[in-house]
């Protein structure tokens, strides 16, 4: 399948290793200019320029410009959050008679699924082109009890 006229092909970059494995830094940008660049790492988007009302593109993510910030200090920027979004009080929840107990990472709280959520894993990536421009599908097991 061709990109539309004045899309770019998918790129891929090296970013950096993390627990193994390369983490990869993707830029799309359709036929408009927008530029979207996301990484496997937590699936996360790093950048989305847009153009404004002038036509002029700007970065209007909230992010860091590498690997070591995002594993040091980033409060959720772009995340893809999980196993839940937002808290499990007191970390522990009832699912039938059984009661669960999570990691608490948020005062006593679970929080976007605890100390190791997707947000800090890397993901599998899968680049396409597509009618409508490029693409990366992310993909990402999360194994029982995790």
């Amino acid at each position: 399948m061709s990109l539309p006229k004045g899309a770019a092909p998918p790129l891929r970059a090296h970013w950096g290793d993390l627990d193994g494995k390369e983490v990869e830094l993707f830029t799309l940008t359709n036929a408009n200019g927008l530029t979207a660049k996301i990484t496997n790492y937590g699936a996360l988007l790093v950048e989305l320029h847009v153009p404004d009302r002038a036509g002029q593109l700007g970065d209007i993510v909230l992010g860091y410009d590498n690997l070591a910030d995002y594993l040091t200090k980033s409060p959720y920027f772009g995340a893809t959050v999980g196993r839940v979004a937002n808290r499990i009080a007191h970390g522990k929840f009832q699912l039938g008679a059984e009661t669960y107990t999570l990691a608490t990472n948020n005062g006593p709280n679970h929080l976007h699924g605890g100390t190791k959520g997707w947000d800090k894993v890397v993901w599998s990536a899968e680049t396409q082109q597509t009618d409508r421009g490029p693409a990366v599908n992310f993909s990402y097991l999360s194994k029982d009890g995790e």
